[in-house]
């Protein structure tokens, strides 16, 4: 169980570097690359499967409250990722405060998950 939960640590760690490197990126020029979508998919797939393994992991004291916030984010980063990765695939530009919603947003998650004890 250790080794499952682990192997969804590290591919939710590999969704945030996704939305958030591509972010960097291209912080000059902001837009929304498809894979900040993916990254995001797979940040909120992964993030509800540790949550649902959450309680049967030994010495688990899991803080709820703190993982609705991180997946109430985590939606809206999608939502802003679809949206912004449409607007590409149609050649229409996107506006810089989606594309810095898209990245801060999830720059805002990780600092939920790494700075909230």
């Amino acid at each position: 169980m250790t080794i499952v939960f682990s192997a969804l640590v590290f591919l939710h760690i590999v969704g945030a570097a996704m939305i958030v490197g591509y972010w960097i990126a291209t912080i000059k020029e902001p837009t929304v690359h498809p894979r900040q979508r993916d990254g995001a998919f797979l940040q909120l797939l992964t993030g509800v499967a540790m949550m649902g393994m959450l309680p049967m992991m030994p010495d688990s004291d899991p803080n709820y409250f703190k993982l609705g916030i991180k997946f109430a984010i985590g939606v809206a980063v999608a939502v802003l990722a679809v949206i912004g990765s449409r607007k590409v695939k149609k050649g229409e530009p996107v506006s810089t405060g989606l594309a810095h919603g898209v990245g801060g947003l999830a720059l805002i998650n990780i600092a939920i998950a790494t700075l909230w004890n």
